[in-house]
């Protein structure tokens, strides 16, 4: 069975919205994937300052912002249709959304974007709010995307993606376990903008940089980091955790973007060291925009080299859109009636087929 998906993702780091176009395709239980279009639609001035505020708007005006993103979502996948040449191609649309509030321990976690608005300016079906029945029954709703490492990445002993919240794919026994490490790219752009840069563009100013041990220090005696998966991050408590490196007077730019690189690479190398491989070498892909971060990457590597764990960057596009990638695939699961959110990952009380279907469509 051929899928032909149009798979939206909006990362923490508010860098823009990831737009894929793939043929996702299922023979006897065996999925694969080829990516034909993709766009990341930077957000403006506008967008950013919303979504990043959104958690303090008044429960109407959250309302009316949670309808008015779901019809941008909207506008932008038919732009993206218009370009790439794709009317009348499309199966359906999986869309992620926005996380703007996520506390699973009260079992509540909200992804921005009306799926019902995106269906009718499209017209197309639109599988939405792919994570509140994990959370419902006990899970985290998050991560998700370890379905996709299992089905569509899976000659890999580990996954890492580095988005704005660093998460973690590893294997125990036959079963794949996955959890939020740490504050990624977040806290690095946070530390950036403080010389008013957007981004650390290749990780030059942290190579610059020198270690600053009292900070890093205070970094890493977060309780969080002692809890054991399964466990998850919003983007609010990403942030508290990266205070000490943002709110300090100590060291320069560059020392304070070093710091928080090595915090990440020590905390990756913790977090994958309780489950070993049992081979001479394993092998880590690593997505998400922290894979562009050179010295991120190089810092990594050498936290792994003693577990004998090399570290596999592939191509920019996978690199960038990986997670839209596989919310197509969680949508053509959600389609099929199939299970799409793994409870070994999120602690749920049991697997979960996740997603609410909108019609885009008549059938009169």
């Amino acid at each position: 069975m051929i899928y032909h998906v149009i798979g939206l993702m909006s990362g923490s780091s508010l860098d823009g919205l990831d737009i894929v176009y793939t043929e996702l395709e299922e023979i006897r239980g065996s999925w694969s994937y080829k990516l034909v279009a993709a766009e990341c639609m930077p957000y403006d001035t506008h967008w950013e300052a919303l979504l990043k505020n959104a958690g303090s708007m008044s429960v109407g005006d959250f309302l009316c912002l949670h309808t008015a993103y779901g019809r941008y979502l909207g506008t932008c996948v038919e732009r993206f249709i218009d370009k790439h040449d794709l009317r009348h191609k499309i199966h359906f649309i999986a869309s992620h959304g926005h996380t703007i509030y996520h506390n699973p321990a009260a079992h509540t976690s909200f992804q921005l974007g009306d799926g019902a608005s995106l269906a009718a300016i499209t017209g197309l079906p639109v599988i939405s709010d792919l994570r509140s029945l994990d959370v419902a029954l006990g899970g985290q709703g998050a991560p998700i995307v370890p379905i996709g490492d299992k089905l569509l990445f899976g000659t890999y002993d580990y996954w890492l993606n580095i988005g704005g919240i660093v998460n973690v794919t590893v294997r125990k026994d036959e079963q794949l376990l996955a959890w939020d490490v740490c504050p990624g790219n977040q806290m690095l752009n946070a530390i950036t903008q403080i010389e008013g840069k957007v981004m650390d563009k290749d990780g030059k100013m942290a190579a610059q940089g020198k270690l600053l041990p009292t900070i890093l220090e205070q970094l890493s005696a977060a309780p969080y980091y002692s809890d054991a998966p399964p466990k998850s991050l919003s983007n609010t408590k990403a942030m508290e955790l990266a205070q000490p490196v943002l709110t300090t007077n100590i060291g320069t730019v560059n020392d304070l973007s070093h710091t928080a690189v090595c915090h990440i690479a020590n905390n990756i190398a913790k977090a994958v060291a309780s489950y070993p491989h049992n081979k001479e070498e394993a092998t880590m892909l690593v997505t998400g925009g922290g894979a562009f971060h050179g010295f991120l990457i190089e810092k990594i590597q050498e936290g792994l080299n003693p577990q004998k764990i090399r570290t596999v960057v592939p191509d920019s596009q996978t690199i960038q859109y990986k997670e839209a990638i596989v919310m197509a695939l969680i949508g053509a699961l959600r389609w099929r009636e199939e299970t799409n959110v793994l409870s070994a990952v999120t602690g749920a009380a049991k697997d979960s087929i996740s997603g609410t279907i909108w019609m885009g469509h008549s059938y009169n």
